[in-house]
């Protein structure tokens, strides 16, 4: 019998509410459900979202009866602020957090580096906003609660998966003892330690780093900017790395580097963080400050992937998928933009929109991104943590060298999260005129978004489906292309017809958006009528043409929805 706690989680800013269990004795019969998610971690809770967008029920199953302890994913960036736009908490998250865009990297005392995150009158949402998790976790349930589509069962533990023909039979328990739970499809985004990748026996590819960090929570009064500070080889921490970052709620997170070789549990005890903690804040001059301690935990630096995120009828998401080194805002970021993709993927599949050959594009973009990822992540984590001598020898080198020589500091930058590119889907149109384009998003690209006025932006007309970008100076969309269109609704494809031209209503247009200016235009490299931009529904683009017709139009969306 799964007995999970009802002691709400300590915090000196965070109120944990306690949820009520789902038991099966209140409730009738479980018929077999379209998709079950296990895990309500940010890939897990933005599937579900995504999915009822789309008009897909599903049921999301969690062992806790609260959201999760201590800040965790902490920052976020402007990519995933756009993916929770399109689930509606977007406004919560900036009424609750910080925003930022510098960082600072020091050695001896120094600044060596400052990096600037890129930033312009375009941009609804800055580079990057602290909020603590629990934060985010709860805008989030409270978006799946307040839909019907989605069946939120807290105090449900998953305890065995079988694989059936065609479906998944699951044994969840319970606090009044188990039930069986039957799926057509099964969404792992039950994080890190994943218990459905165990029970398949599944093995991750990739590199497990050595070093680990404390990361703390601290409550204290610290007069510096909301930017992140790295500090390499300090005096009282001699050959590793420390980093700091203000959160909301007077609230600030040290994450410090163990040296070589330390017990995790010697590190968390109460006198080891005090003295580290006391450490940090005299090096930076405020050893008169007195602070809290709210949370800490231990991790370590891994860059490890699933080789494919679909097996059968079970489908790993998040860090279910993978697991990334949080240097360079990876985790969470990474999982929303898994949720969104898997999200429509599956939805079209579910409707019989496409076949299941979709899933697999599914799992080869997300591995590609998850491998990219890697890569850069790597080089961030060989440079905070030197997994062998040579590497420490080549940091060490870097560091002595940054006092004077401007030329090695940007080996500092840590290579912010940025939504990766499907150049190579096989969902993109080879029929199209993307390489005759000289500017705008490319096939695989993540639109963007463009001011139109005080509180309206591009991005706000898009999602939900299929969007059609089409720039006209005439009132009406050729009715060669919206017989195109009619006939892929007529099919269920949800397709948005979004008209782009010099402000007057255009016919058959689903929204007319006002281009006088040419703004749109100009982001989007568009020099002529009729030219137009395909974004499939995660707004990935798919296609683009300078001058489109229907037959183009037709071939984009057979190739986008492979049968």
């Amino acid at each position: 019998m799964h007995l999970p706690s009802t002691e709400p989680r300590f915090s000196l800013y965070y109120d944990y509410k306690i949820h009520q269990p789902w038991l099966a004795s209140q409730h009738a019969p479980q018929d077999r459900k379209q998709v079950v998610i296990v895990g309500a971690g940010p890939s897990g809770l933005v599937t579900a979202l995504e999915l009822a967008r789309l008009g897909v029920s599903c049921v999301v199953v969690t062992a806790e009866l609260q959201v999760s302890q201590g800040s965790r994913a902490l920052a976020f960036t402007r990519r995933s602020m756009e993916i929770l736009q399109q689930v509606g908490i977007d406004e919560r998250m900036t009424e609750a957090g910080l925003p930022w865009r510098f960082g600072n990297s020091y050695y001896r005392g120094k600044r060596v580096f400052r990096m600037e995150a890129p930033y312009d009158v375009n941009d609804r949402f800055y580079p990057l906003i602290n909020v603590q998790q629990q934060y985010m976790e709860e805008f989030l349930h409270d978006a799946c609660k307040a839909n019907p589509l989605i069946d939120f069962r807290w105090g449900n533990k998953v305890v065995q998966v079988e694989q059936k023909e065609g479906y998944v039979e699951l044994v969840v328990d319970t606090p009044e003892g188990t039930y069986s739970l039957e799926t057509q499809w099964l969404v792992a985004a039950d994080g890190g330690r994943s218990g459905i990748r165990a029970a398949l026996g599944l093995e991750m590819e990739g590199t497990s780093y050595e070093g680990k960090f404390v990361i703390a929570d601290i409550k204290i009064d610290l007069p510096l900017p909301t930017e992140r500070m790295a500090f390499f080889a300090p005096e009282w921490n001699p050959g590793n790395t420390i980093l700091m970052h203000r959160e909301p709620h007077g609230i600030w997170r040290l994450d410090y580097q163990l040296p070589e070789g330390e017990d995790p549990d010697e590190a968390l005890k109460p006198e080891s963080i005090k003295a580290r903690i006391d450490a940090q804040l005299a090096m930076i001059g405020y050893a008169d400050k007195t602070w809290e301690l709210d949370w800490c935990s231990v991790y370590s630096a891994r860059t490890l992937t699933l080789p494919d995120y679909v097996h059968d009828n079970i489908l790993f998401t998040g860090d279910a998928a993978h697991l990334l080194p949080i240097f360079g805002v990876r985790g969470a970021n990474t999982g929303f933009q898994d949720g969104q993709s898997l999200a429509w993927h599956l939805a079209f599949v579910v409707k019989g929109l496409a076949s299941r050959k979709l899933l697999e594009n599914y799992s080869a973009e997300r591995v590609t991104a998850a491998r990219e990822i890697i890569e850069e992540a790597g080089k961030s984590t060989r440079f905070m943590t030197p997994p062998s001598r040579g590497f420490h020898l080549l940091r060490d080198a870097v560091l002595s060298l940054s006092l004077t020589q401007a030329f090695v500091r940007p080996l500092y930058h840590w290579r912010t999260s940025r939504p990766h590119e499907y150049t190579h889907s096989a969902l993109n149109s080879m029929g199209d005129d993307n390489a005759l384009f000289q500017a705008g998003p490319a096939h695989g690209a993540p639109p963007k978004n463009v001011r139109l006025g005080a509180d309206n932006y591009l991005l706000d007309y898009l999602g939900g489906g299929f969007d059609l970008l089409y720039f006209t100076q005439n009132q009406t969309v050729p009715e060669s292309i919206m017989t195109v269109v009619r006939q892929a609704r007529a099919k269920g494809i949800p397709l948005n017809v979004v008209g782009i031209g010099p402000g007057l209503e255009i016919a058959g247009a689903d929204k007319t958006i006002n281009d006088a200016s040419g703004a749109i235009r100009g982001c989007y490299g568009v020099n002529n009528h009729g030219a137009a931009y395909l974004l499939r529904p995660d707004q990935h683009i798919c296609a683009r043409w300078i001058n489109l017709d229907a037959m183009r139009l037709q071939m984009a969306l057979n190739t986008a929805l492979p049968q």
